[in-house]
């Protein structure tokens, strides 16, 4: 049994549930405890109390302790990446990058604990000198998707932690095993009891307390944006102090390819983007936004090359996409594929379910699919499916390929692929998007580095990176009269 990690302690939950590989539902990872409201409470308690412990550590014990993480996350990242992919159905090599990536993120923190600073300013009022500085918020709690189960965890609890923050950790109830990897990492370092707490079990369950305590000052939340618009309600309706909170909430994300671009950058660019993750990422290129005149050849080109692509048991030596990561979000996938269809788009490749899987291993198989002859209205390129499927939309040129990009809800990562100076620096201007990527996927942002977008995509602060110490602190302006001089 895999337990909770509360005030310092491992304890058992209210129940357990089984963590299954979804490239193989007979094997079983793990028996993983749900923590119950009462427990959620009792972490929030711990955090509240370690607060004033850690928070006035040094720069330099903060430095060692995530330091020390990050330097094992790295060391182990084969293992990990194992797990990782074992649990969440992501390619083994994904994996790998995922893991490194987590400790890279450990690591960057851990430096920033040591580039902390603050102003001192001159008054408009003699005498007097001004200081700005920052200090932690409070206790936060992050919650976190299935998707990155170990990279987006990091990049939220590394930053916490860094500015003297004190940590409630709840990941997605689909994908404990990373998670728990992560705590055990973290429990055997030098942080006071209380100070990190890791409550595994669904929303529905222990969700409400790390949103509607009192005791937590801040809530960083990744997913959708039904829970996210729910978490922010929570955090504004207190009868007390509201909270403060930072939002992601997914992306429909549009690779644009334009008449000079080189074809083959753009076939790649647009393959790694749509369908590697399985196309479960949230900076996925769902759209294609191709210009009439490169359009015939850059489908037959991307059909291709989605032919070569091997789907998979996650942990195999020749697969490049693995699996949906559970039955529910197959069944989404195939009924937004049938959408398409009734909408009267052309499934140009893929469409159907791999059932049963030719490795004989009962797991979530999909075929990467590619519609054409879409169009901007239908719901398959205005709605996140969250899968390996992408849509291509025919356009006349780059004025109405910015038109198009743009025509969406969402405003996380976007795309473009030219040869031409002039209209790579006109699509990074004005791409509504928080990330921007030119000849290069959608996906894929460096670990120190803000992450973010705009429109529905995004709320608060950025997540990574410097920008992160805008959400984990708050600032605080002393004045500061001069005395007297002395007789």
């Amino acid at each position: 049994m895999h337990c909770n990690y509360i005030a310092g302690e491992w304890v058992s939950g209210a129940d357990a549930a089984s963590n299954i590989n979804p490239s193989n539902t007979r094997d079983t990872i793990g028996l993983y405890a749900r923590a119950s409201r009462e427990q959620a409470q009792q972490a929030v308690a711990a955090a509240e109390a370690a607060l004033p412990v850690w928070s006035r550590t040094t720069p330099q014990q903060r430095f060692d302790v995530l330091d020390a993480v990050g330097t094992e996350l790295l060391a182990r990242r084969q293992e990990l990446a194992d797990l990782l992919a074992r649990e969440e159905g992501k390619t083994l090599s994904e994996a790998v990058g995922e893991v490194t990536r987590a400790g890279q993120i450990f690591k960057f923190f851990a430096g920033e604990t040591m580039r902390a600073s603050g102003e001192l300013a001159a008054s408009t009022r003699a005498g007097m000198t001004v200081e700005m500085t920052r200090e932690p918020v409070g206790v936060v709690s992050i919650i976190t998707p299935w998707n990155f189960p170990i990279a987006i965890p990091a990049w939220k609890i590394a930053p916490a932690l860094a500015y003297g923050n004190t940590v409630v950790f709840k990941p997605a109830d689909l994908v404990p095993g990373s998670a728990w990897a992560l705590a055990d990492v973290l429990s055997r370092t030098a942080l006071p009891a209380g100070a990190f707490n890791l409550v595994m079990g669904r929303g529905r369950d222990i969700g409400g307390v790390l949103l509607d305590d009192a005791r937590v000052s801040g809530v960083s939340f990744t997913g959708s944006v039904a829970v996210g618009r729910q978490v922010a309600q929570s955090c504004v309706r207190r009868a007390g102090a509201m909270a403060r909170f930072q939002l992601e909430m997914g992306g429909k994300n549009a690779l644009v390819v334009l008449d000079d671009a080189d074809l083959d950058v753009a076939v790649e660019c647009a393959t790694n983007g749509a369908f590697f993750s399985t196309g479960q990422r949230c900076t996925a290129s769902s759209r294609l936004v191709v210009t009439e005149g490169i359009h015939d050849r850059f489908v037959a080109a991307l059909i291709e090359r989605m032919k070569r692509l091997v789907v998979g048991d996650a942990r195999g030596a020749e697969t490049t996409i693995g699996p949906v990561v559970d039955a529910q979000q197959l069944a989404q996938d195939i009924d937004y594929i049938a959408m398409g269809r009734a909408e009267g788009a052309h499934v140009a490749y893929g469409g159907s379910a791999i059932d049963p899987h030719p490795n004989g291993q009962p797991g979530f198989y999909l075929q990467p699919t590619l519609f054409t002859e879409t169009n901007s209205t239908m719901r398959i390129n205005q709605e996140e499916i969250f899968g390996p499927v992408a849509s291509v939309i025919r356009v006349k040129d780059a004025d109405e390929a910015l038109v198009v990009a743009n025509d969406t809800q969402f405003g996380l990562s976007a795309g473009v692929v030219t040869t031409s100076l002039g209209h790579a620096a006109h699509f990074k201007r004005h791409l509504q998007a928080g990330m921007v990527m030119v000849n290069a996927p959608t996906a894929g942002v460096d670990p120190h580095v803000p992450f973010g977008g705009r429109k529905a995509s995004s709320y608060g602060p950025r997540e990574q990176g410097r920008y992160a110490a805008e959400f984990y602190t708050t600032v605080k302006t002393a004045y500061v009269a001069a005395g007297e001089r002395d007789a």
